[in-house]
């Protein structure tokens, strides 16, 4: 059973980054496409970035492309999602998720004030 761990959250200010971690363990990592996601308080959860299981592919949502990179490095099971110029409407809890499976980590808060 793929167990996925979120890291590398917290509070920022306008303008700021973080970079988030996925660590993946109990499966094959380096077969799966990968999804993050987030969710603001009140709001549904959002598709944020894609990424194919090699690496060459991606995708984002159009709020974030150009300000936030995913990649990935299969030799360490982990994936990662790189935030620059981030925006308080960027604030959510933060989740990665196996794209073809319904297996996601526990989350991890960002908090971008202005």
């Amino acid at each position: 059973q793929v167990q996925l761990v979120e890291s590398g959250g917290g509070s920022v200010q306008a303008g700021g980054a973080l970079r988030l971690s996925c660590a993946s363990s109990g499966g094959s990592f380096s077969t799966n496409p990968m999804n993050w996601f987030r969710q603001a308080p009140g709001k549904d959860r959002e598709f944020v970035a894609y990424i194919s299981a090699n690496g060459m592919f991606d995708n984002y949502e159009d709020s974030v492309r150009g300000r936030f990179t995913v990649s990935r490095d299969n030799a360490k099971n982990t994936l990662y999602l790189q935030m620059n110029n981030l925006k308080p409407e960027d604030t959510a809890v933060y989740y990665c998720k196996l794209a073809r499976y319904d297996v996601w980590g526990q989350g991890t808060q960002v908090t971008v004030s202005s």
